[in-house]
């Protein structure tokens, strides 16, 4: 308790550093998630092309290759000026996002084909189709994968710590470093994750609740 007390403040910096790289990681997840998956199931080839390089790039290439890609690659190429916030919320976001698209395009596959094609016979739009018709039924399907990848996401974002982000699991080395006992460094980390995910988990399983279907 007294690692905890007495460096409340270092630890409290890392939870809320995580709560932001995770919360900006899993909207630009969820956004691009729903644009390749739109791809993905799109009736034009070069976008469906595109969206499957992405999935296949994205989902076999490990995270930390990843981070060295935009932190390393990026700022010399594109973006010299961003700062590490900004581009590991942009390696999380586009690795976590070939998840999101697969868990999206799952849940498409799971609405009748019929009601697409009568979408499609009164004049709407593919895209129209997608949005009204198609992905407010998908939704209840496509809750519970993307509360696990987003769960996942939390625990990914450790990774950031080794990419001059400081975070919660950066935290442990910081004090470590300074001869306190690891195993309890550790106890108050994994707490700090147990809170985060338990509370997406609480959320979507209200979102469940909400959209669940009376039987």
């Amino acid at each position: 308790m007294n690692v905890l007390l007495d460096h409340f403040d270092l630890f409290r910096e890392g939870f809320v550093k995580t709560v932001s790289l995770t919360g900006a990681s899993a909207l630009l997840a969820l956004v691009l998630g729903l644009i390749i998956a739109g791809f993905r199931v799109s009736p034009v080839p070069p976008l469906r092309w595109f969206g499957t390089a992405w999935v296949n790039v994205l989902r076999n290439t490990p995270l930390t290759v990843v981070f060295m890609v935009a932190v390393f690659v990026l700022p010399q190429i594109l973006f010299p000026d961003w700062n590490y916030f900004v581009l590991a919320t942009l390696a999380l976001g586009c690795y976590t996002s070939s998840f999101v698209c697969e868990a999206v395009r799952s849940g498409i596959s799971t609405v009748p084909v019929g009601q697409a094609e009568a979408a499609r016979s009164i004049g709407m739009t593919f895209f129209q189709t997608l949005r009204i018709i198609v992905l407010p039924q998908a939704t209840r399907t496509v809750l519970p994968p993307l509360s696990s990848i987003l769960i996942a996401l939390t625990k990914n974002s450790a990774i950031a710590g080794a990419f001059n982000n400081p975070e919660l699991f950066s935290v442990q080395k910081t004090l470590s470093d300074k001869g306190f006992n690891v195993m309890v460094i550790f106890i108050w980390v994994a707490l700090g994750y147990l809170i985060i995910t338990f509370f997406i988990s609480g959320v979507f399983r209200l979102l469940e609740r909400q959209m669940e279907v009376a039987r």
